[in-house]
């Protein structure tokens, strides 16, 4: 059973994050974190500092206008946060010519240019889809009604909208990759109600809370479009007659008005927990149940690790954690070898030339040497005599220089000097 209650008040709002490539991001004040599993199973860990214009700008931060600037600053750092996932999955390949060239001369990376280009096609795409198509649909169904619709005519363009913006998400989460990022999505929120609910933040423990939250962007993309019907409406009752263009004018124009509107609700359900914001958050966290998934236990981890990271200024135990850097590998260092290290037996070595030494005798190949952890063997001796064993030797750069060598009767080996081999 998925846990959605019992928060603890001191806790909501403090955390916000996004599901990027492979991993999930989380800010917390000025403070934000992404955490991304690399392809070969690894965790990638990036720090930025994101300071809001609200704060530099206290005048910023009055309702409505706070909305606007979040909304700006959001798509900032979305675009910031995606390029570190790419980065942390190795999609950035070596630099070409231009790509110097922009870094030298504008201080860009291509992957910058490119998020530009695709900000710009995508708002160009969302004015197409959730402004003009539904006006044009709207213009067509009125013309079969000889006109009849009037101002409702609003509500009619925002139930087109409706279905164009449910339609589209149902058609991406059919993308494999997509539907990773939205299991992603859900291993954010879930991390999040386990932290607000004031329970030991694991994954086992996360994994037991919803995955549907009223402070997510998609319930804030959806809210925007339910305050657009009631704007649009409102409009048309208040200036009929108008032309099409006009309308559309206007809603371009009130567009950052009902942004903020969306925001200060956004903002106000994320930290009241009632009768009325369960009714007014309803209808954005059922199309949660498209952009969010049920996650893994290791993608819950990531989640973990960032939330941990970005509130580890504020909660010691979370400072204590990310200083410890868990996640990382801590590989076992080699032993030392003794002088009495020996191989009896040495395995088949890689055909490989040495360079020359001064003293031809002195010197073996490393088709005659295999080099261990701990000692050195001599696979085979070249020389006319019986075996040859090495009472010392020494490595120089990717040559084996016997110190001194003795022919004796019997199996070949070797000994290593601890101070001469390396």
């Amino acid at each position: 059973m998925k846990k959605d209650c019992c928060t603890v008040p001191e806790r909501m709002g403090k955390v916000g994050g996004q599901a990027v490539l492979e991993g999930v991001m989380m800010k917390a004040g000025n403070h934000t974190v992404t955490t991304c599993r690399t392809p070969d199973g690894d965790i990638a860990v990036s720090e930025q500092e994101f300071l809001s214009a609200k704060e530099r700008h206290k005048w910023l931060n009055i309702p409505i206008l706070r909305g606007i600037v979040n909304f700006i600053e959001s798509l900032m750092l979305s675009f910031s946060t995606l390029g570190a996932s790419a980065e942390a999955m190795g999609l950035e390949e070596e630099e070409s010519r231009f790509e110097k060239w922009l870094k030298e001369h504008l201080g860009l990376r291509l992957t910058d240019v490119i998020m530009v280009i695709g900000l710009i096609l995508g708002l160009g795409l969302s004015l197409g889809l959730f402004l003009f198509l539904p006006a044009f649909l709207s213009d067509v169904v009125d013309g079969w009604t000889s006109d009849r619709l009037g101002a409702w005519r609003a509500v009619l363009e925002g139930g087109i909208k409706v279905l164009i913006f449910l339609a589209y998400l149902w058609l991406v989460s059919l993308m494999p990759d997509i539907k990773r990022t939205f299991m992603y999505h859900g291993a954010e929120h879930k991390s999040i109600a386990c932290f607000e609910a004031g329970v030991d933040l694991t994954p086992e423990n996360a994994k037991n809370y919803t995955r549907f939250h009223p402070r997510c962007g998609t319930s804030f993309m959806f809210f925007m479009i339910l305050l657009g019907i009631f704007a649009g409406l409102f409009v048309r009752s208040i200036l009929p007659g108008l032309e099409n263009w006009q309308y559309i004018l206007i809603r371009l124009l009130i567009l950052p008005l009902i942004v903020g509107l969306g925001y200060e609700f956004i903002r106000f359900a994320g930290k009241h927990d009632n009768l009325l914001v369960r009714m007014l958050s309803a209808p954005g966290l059922w199309v949660q149940r498209i952009t969010t998934r049920e996650p893994t236990e290791d993608m819950l981890e990531i989640a973990i690790i960032s939330l941990k990271g970005a509130l580890r200024y504020e909660i010691p135990e979370f400072q204590a954690y990310f200083d410890a850097r868990p996640w990382e590998a801590h590989p076992e260092q080699p032993t030392e070898a003794t002088p009495t290290d020996t191989v009896e037996a040495a395995p088949a070595c890689e055909d490989a030339t040495v360079a020359p030494s001064e003293t031809q005798e002195d010197v073996l190949s490393i088709d005659d040497v295999c080099v261990t952890a701990e000692a050195i063997s001599l696979d085979e001796s070249h020389t006319e005599d019986d075996d040859l064993v090495s009472d010392y030797a020494h490595v120089e750069g990717d040559t084996i220089v016997i110190d001194d060598a003795h022919i004796v009767e019997g199996d070949a080996h070797a000994t290593t000097d601890p101070s001469a081999v390396s």
